[in-house]
């Protein structure tokens, strides 16, 4: 494929969604695009602003958190696998208020209270943490919603 051929496909692709950089050299790569092509069609890319890790990444990280409920960590790896620079990540992420993450997780923690089958309320706490840990959050997110009483979470 050449590098006019590839830069048409790039286009429409871009014009439908949002992609980094990464997923553009892949898709490249993968339709035998030489090097030289790839550098130039990516450069045109950016000036044309048809990519754009930041923007990238700002999609990425509301559209994970809001609707797919990911915690912090959860998003920085997953863009780490982007290739998206830590930077970028980092000053997006710390734009996202504690509020908002606490929000989303006690509704998860709520419901998956329910279905938990432990022989203590112990073993029932270590799982709701495991739970949230693997769906990204921080342990002092997870702590600040298990010390929660008034909502009823633990004992519901």
């Amino acid at each position: 494929m050449t590098g006019q051929q590839a830069y048409q496909r790039l286009t429409d692709l871009c014009a439908r969604n949002e992609h980094c950089q990464h997923e553009m050299l892949e898709k490249m790569r993968q339709w035998g695009v030489s090097d030289e092509d790839q550098a130039q069609v990516m450069a045109r890319l950016i000036k044309e602003r048809y990519v754009d890790d930041a923007r990238f990444a700002r999609a990425f990280i509301y559209d994970k958190i809001r609707y797919n409920k990911w915690g912090r960590r959860k998003v920085e790896q997953a863009l780490w696998l982007k290739h998206i620079d830590n930077s970028i990540s980092k000053s997006i992420l710390d734009e996202v208020d504690d509020e908002e993450y606490l929000s989303m997780l006690r509704p998860l923690l709520k419901q998956k209270r329910r279905s938990i089958k432990a022989k203590s309320e112990y073993e029932a706490t270590m799982k709701l943490i495991k739970f949230a840990m693997s769906r990204g959050f921080t342990m002092d997110i997870i702590k600040q919603c298990m010390e929660v009483e008034d909502e009823d979470i633990l004992l519901d």
